[in-house]
């Protein structure tokens, strides 16, 4: 039983309004930004109203804020790409890795989810030397295929998808094999259809961390035209300061929050319900 107390529920909403203020103040001094003159946001310290150069900032973003030939419109379709890309490989993989280590007998079975589970202790950064060379050598420089290919391996997705399976009652693979069903067709008739919520919860999760990926889509491009929206704002921004129209960065910064804001809004019911089924 919970019990009601007044003051405990006032502070309780007093840490959660601060919390909010923390988190959203940042993205709020980026959006007053966007819409004043660069050379007022130069200005310390910086109004924290709205300008008057909102229209001209955004506009400036879409039509000539280009890096090297690639527009913003460019650069929103290659991170939008690469992010639903590395989301489903990641999700895909994890759900058949996962399948196979529980509902599968096979020689040393366990050894091999323990050799996954050491490669959590391996981020893209350490890695990043020998899988650029083997990128390089099937010639996948410049391609969606060598972006995502090399970070569609999820470790965590695989753990959690193998402690959710091993949940499943065992009566419910018996019914399914006596009724004659195949091993696929458990997967995609039964397994898949439980574990919709927690696919929905770490789509959105793994959708975020494609579409902030910088350092390896930085090393897979070339050419200007696979430049992510990450990659183009630290482009625009250059290395000079005094160069720099910071309207217009800060205006393509909020133009690639609507894309991942999209996602999780559409997806956070289910976001919150798979996070909480995957809890429990």
């Amino acid at each position: 039983m919970v019990e009601n107390r007044p003051g405990f529920n006032i502070l309780s909403h007093i840490i959660l309004i601060l919390g909010v203020i923390v988190i959203v103040f940042p993205i709020y001094v980026a959006f007053i930004a966007s819409t004043q003159a660069s050379i007022d946001i130069k200005d310390a310290p910086m109004s924290l109203l709205p300008g008057s150069s909102m229209w001209q900032n955004y506009s400036t973003a879409f039509t000539e804020g280009a890096v090297g030939g690639a527009s913003v419109n460019r650069m929103l379709w290659v991170s939008f790409i690469v992010a639903m890309g590395i989301a489903l490989g990641k999700i895909i993989l994890s759900l058949l890795a996962a399948f196979a280590l529980v509902y599968f007998r096979f020689p040393f079975r366990k050894t091999f989810f323990a050799l996954i589970f050491v490669t959590l202790m391996l981020p893209v950064e350490v890695r990043i030397s020998p899988t650029y060379d083997i990128v390089t050598k099937f010639h996948l420089i410049n391609t969606y295929s060598g972006i995502i290919l090399p970070l569609i391996a999820s470790v965590t997705a695989t753990f959690l998808f193998r402690q959710f399976f091993m949940t499943v009652p065992d009566e419910l693979v018996e019914a399914a094999r006596v009724d004659g069903a195949g091993p696929m067709r458990f997967f995609f008739d039964i397994l898949i259809p439980l574990s919709k919520t927690s696919i929905a919860a770490l789509f959105v999760i793994q959708f975020t961390y494609g579409w902030n990926q910088y350092l390896w889509p930085l090393l897979m491009k070339t050419a200007e035209e696979m430049s992510t929206i990450v990659v183009g704002i630290k482009s625009m921004i250059g290395t000079t300061d005094s160069t720099v129209d910071w309207g217009m960065v800060m205006a393509t910064t909020m133009i690639a929050l609507v894309i991942p804001t999209i996602v999780v809004l559409v997806l956070q019911k289910w976001f919150v319900k798979g996070l909480v089924d995957t809890e429990k």
